[in-house]
């Protein structure tokens, strides 16, 4: 073989791996709310417009099928796994497997407790500010005495940690604000109307002044439970949240909700821009991208809703 064909085979060669289509492992929470299916369709969405292969696993909300898909994933020799985590905790050895097999993960969303060096980077919004914005709102409109029921996220999660804890941290140095109940509804719409029946069943109804809860879709739960006790939601119980999904919207502009803290389900491109980087040699990755979310209130909650249900 000469050295002309031999200089072409390695062109093919070199043409062929610059080609190579990119597969990427994504472990995601499930589809428990809006906001969740637009973040699953974002990813999927993207992955398509350049070129990626995406496996998807919808693990159901349980972190057993999560670790499961990860480890199906690492069998595959996938490029890069991608998990958004139901909890924090229990993640070590699956990622140390990860590691052994040179596949880089990228932790979206929510945070884990592992050892930096056994993930590439993680890409989320700040829960912790999140929950002090909504917290702010309350405490700028809301002077007299503020008794707050709060509906939880799944216990555990980053989002229903950090979420809490900015909330709290606003709130406790206000003597007029304080939440009288809390308890989980599982980031989903039915068990938010659940739980708000139980504490519109604990107190007196018309003693509570606010809903604080750690999604829209627990909030619009709630919501319908609030209109069925016979109070109006969004004036006798004011109703404050994050996510900032198209029906919350629609429940503001009708008056129902009162604010929410958008959390951008646009996670697509920046994760993809991450492994596209790293694929390419590029080390320099910072341990944590954050993500931006803005404060929406009634005053442009329609127009909002048409822009986002469009």
């Amino acid at each position: 073989m000469n050295i002309k064909t031999l200089a072409m085979m390695s062109l093919l060669l070199l043409s062929q791996n610059a080609m190579a289509e990119i597969v990427v492992g994504f472990a995601q929470v499930g589809s428990e709310s809006g906001w969740r299916t637009n973040f699953s369709n974002d990813m999927r969405e993207e992955a398509k417009r350049r070129g990626i292969t995406l496996k998807f696993a919808d693990s159901q909300q349980q972190q057993a099928n999560q670790i499961r898909a990860v480890r199906t994933f690492i069998a595959m020799r996938v490029d890069a796994i991608v998990i958004a985590p139901v909890v924090e905790t229990g993640w070590t050895p699956i990622l140390r497997q990860a590691q052994r097999s040179d596949i880089p993960v990228i932790i979206l969303d929510r945070n884990i407790r592992a050892d930096e060096d056994l993930y590439l980077t993680r890409i989320a919004s700040d829960f912790v500010e999140e929950g002090v914005k909504a917290a702010q709102w309350l405490v700028e409109n809301e002077q007299d005495e503020c008794r707050v029921v709060e509906l939880q996220g799944t216990v555990g999660s980053t989002a229903a940690i950090d979420r809490g804890t900015g909330f709290n941290s606003v709130i406790n140095k206000h003597d007029n604000i304080t939440i009288v109940r809390s308890q989980t509804a599982e980031f989903t719409r039915n068990r938010g109307k659940e739980v708000m029946e139980s504490f519109l069943r604990a107190e007196d109804p018309n003693s509570i002044c606010a809903l604080w809860a750690h999604n829209d879709e627990m909030a619009l739960g709630a919501i319908q439970a609030i209109k069925e006790s016979g109070l109006a939601p969004g004036e006798d119980i004011k109703v404050i949240s994050v996510d900032g999904i198209p029906d919350y919207f629609l429940a503001m502009a009708n008056g129902l909700a009162n604010v929410t803290v958008e959390l951008d389900p646009h996670l697509g491109a920046p994760t993809y821009d991450v492994i596209q980087r790293y694929l390419k040699g590029d080390t320099d990755i910072p341990k944590l991208i954050r993500t931006t979310g803005d404060v929406y209130t009634q005053a442009t909650a329609a127009e909002e809703y048409q822009k986002r249900s469009q």
